[in-house]
């Protein structure tokens, strides 16, 4: 039979850790009109227009815009999503998602 002891000892090594996190992040390219990327960033990551605005311009100077960090499936569902649209429209916009 366990005593109180040993069934501590046991919860103390079955801690859990907590599931990895990921970025998603829009890049830059010389084609998509940055109209569009602040409407995306708006539609699909819940920014206001000012929020959206920034990011678009970090996209524009740094080549990249952080438009938020997700679990593993949110992350992987908001980069389909976004491949998706921009193709439709006819834009080579690039969705990426990195582990935090």
């Amino acid at each position: 039979m366990a005593t109180k002891h040993d069934t501590e000892q046991l919860l103390e090594r079955q801690t859990v850790k907590p599931p990895p996190l990921y970025q998603v992040a829009l890049l830059n390219d010389d084609y998509t009109p940055m109209e569009f990327v602040v409407a995306i960033i708006q539609e699909y990551f819940n920014k206001d227009r000012e929020t959206a605005t920034q990011i678009m311009l970090s996209v524009h100077r740094h080549g990249k815009g952080v438009c938020g960090v997700f679990s593993k499936d949110v992350a992987c569902t908001k980069v389909e999503f976004v491949l998706t649209h921009a193709r439709k429209a006819g834009h080579p916009l690039q969705c990426v998602m990195e582990e935090v």
